[in-house]
C-alpha cells in the first residue's frame, strides 16, 4: 500500500509520499515513490505513484526514454504545459499495462497503478493532475485543491478541515504530516521514510526536498502532540445526555468551553 498527497495553493504546492512497499507483513521494502523533473528557471515537475511497483517504475522509465528522443511531442523537457506532461505519462502507463497486464493477471497480480503529477512550466500557472490506471486524468480546482492516491481514507479528514487555496505552504506541509501520521497509525502498510517537497509559485525550482526518517525530531513531535491534542479535545466533550431532549447547541458549547 501507498499514501501520496499533492496540494496546490495560492502560494505554491506541497507534495509528499511514503516509501513502503510490501507483499505481506513479513516482506517489507523501501522504494521512493516520488520522482522530480527539474530544470531551474524553466520547469519543476513532481510525479508520485501508487499501485503495482513494476508498472509505475516502467511507466516513468518509458516517459524518460521518450524524453531522450528528439520528438518534441514525446518529451517532458519540451512540453509547453503540465497538461501535455500528464498526457505523456498517461500514455506511458497505458503502454506498460497493455504490454504486461495480461501476464500479471495470469498469476493473479493486480496491474493497476495511478499517479499524481504537478508543478509549473515557465509561462504557465501551477497545475496538479491525478492520473488513473486507465491513463485518463483530472485536474485539481480551487474547490478541490488536493489529490490523494493509495491509502487515502485515514489522512483525508484533516486535509478536508484545514486546507484551502489560501493556506500557507508551511501550514499545508504541517497538515500533510499530520495526515501521514494518522494514516500510519491506522495502516501498517504505510510507513516512513516520507519524501516531502515544497514549491513556491513561479520559482521554477523546488525550494524544499526532504526525506523524513524515523529520527526526524519535527515529525516525532507532531506524532506525540497530535495524539495528545486529540485525547485532550475528546476529554473535553460532554457526555451524551439522552434524557435531556431539550438541551440546546449553546448549552453543549458552554460545556466544552467552560
Amino acid at each position: 500500500m501507498t499514501y501520496c498527497v499533492g496540494i496546490v495553493l495560492d502560494s505554491g504546492m506541497v507534495f509528499a509520499s511514503d516509501s513502503r512497499t510490501n507483499a505481506g507483513v513479513d516482506y517489507i521494502s523501501t522504494y521512493s515513490k516520488m520522482k522530480v523533473f527539474e530544470k531551474a528557471g524553466d520547469r519543476a515537475i513532481v510525479v508520485m505513484s501508487s499501485g503495482n511497483l513494476s508498472v509505475t517504475q516502467n511507466a516513468i522509465n518509458m516517459l524518460e526514454q521518450h524524453s531522450r528522443r528528439d520528438d518534441p511531442q514525446g518529451n517532458i523537457w519540451a512540453a509547453e504545459s503540465l497538461f501535455e506532461v500528464a498526457r505523456l505519462l498517461g500514455t506511458s502507463l497505458r503502454e506498460v499495462r497493455e504490454r504486461d497486464a495480461i501476464y500479471l493477471q495470469q498469476n493473479n497480480i493486480d496491474s493497476s497503478a495511478s499517479f499524481i503529477i504537478g508543478g509549473q512550466i515557465k509561462n504557465e500557472r501551477m497545475r496538479l493532475f491525478r492520473i488513473y490506471t486507465e491513463g485518463n486524468f483530472i485536474e485539481a480546482t480551487p474547490e478541490t485543491p488536493f489529490f490523494q492516491i493509495g491509502e487515502t481514507k485515514y489522512g483525508r479528514p484533516i486535509i478536508d478541515r484545514v486546507v484551502t487555496p489560501a493556506t500557507s505552504l508551511m501550514e499545508a506541509a504541517k497538515c500533510v504530516l499530520v495526515s501521514f501520521d494518522s494514516t500510519m497509525r491506522s495502516n501498517i502498510s504505510v510507513g516512513l521514510p516520507i519524501d516531502l517537497a515544497s514549491y513556491e509559485r513561479d520559482a521554477l525550482q523546488l525550494k524544499v526536498k526532504r526525506r523524513i526518517l524515523e529520527s526526524d525530531a519535527y515529525f516525532n513531535m507532531i506524532h506525540t502532540r497530535w495524539g495528545e491534542g486529540l485525547r485532550h479535545v475528546f476529554s473535553q466533550l460532554p457526555d451524551p445526555d439522552w434524557g435531556n431532549e431539550g438541551a440546546t447547541q449553546a448549552q453543549y458549547q458552554g460545556e466544552i468551553f467552560k
